[in-house]
């Protein structure tokens, strides 16, 4: 997919998480573990949630509000990991986060991910681009407290 990608169909891509985004409701099922997640330098305000059974990302859903570029990659992120391994979450987090910062990267792992691919030229955008990984990252990691960021 990534390498016959415009930057008309990249956009598409966005504005259709943007307005369509996968995976966006609040979940009141105790067994999801949950982090807030903000910024000081854009109005993203939200909580990523997810369920983990058995080493696998069941469920990955968030809520709250964020600029376009926060909601299409956290909608695009929810797709992504849901129904992967711990394993399989945090290596593809981290070929998403060598991207944002112009490092090597794997595409295929990225699905429609890659559609990002050009944040690391706006070095301001990185943190809306990364804040529903950096989310579940916390949660992988056990901490379950407010970003900050």
């Amino acid at each position: 997919m990534h390498f016959s990608l415009s930057t008309e169909m990249m956009r598409e891509v966005i504005m259709d998480h943007y307005q369509n985004p996968r995976n966006k409701r609040e979940e009141k099922d105790p067994s999801y573990v949950s982090v807030y997640m903000d910024s000081v330098s854009c109005i993203d305000k939200i909580y990523i949630q997810m369920k983990v059974e058995n080493n696998v990302l069941v469920d990955v859903c968030w809520h709250g509000s964020g600029c376009a570029i926060s909601t299409a990659s956290t909608s695009i992120m929810s797709e992504l990991l849901m129904g992967k391994t711990i394993e399989e979450a945090s290596k593809i987090m981290e070929h998403y986060t060598n991207m944002m910062y112009g490092k090597e990267y794997d595409p295929d792992l990225l699905d429609e991910a890659v559609v990002f691919m050009n944040t690391s030229r706006q070095p301001s955008r990185i943190k809306c681009a990364t804040i529903g990984y950096r989310g579940v990252n916390k949660l992988i990691n056990g901490d379950d407290g407010n970003d900050g960021e």
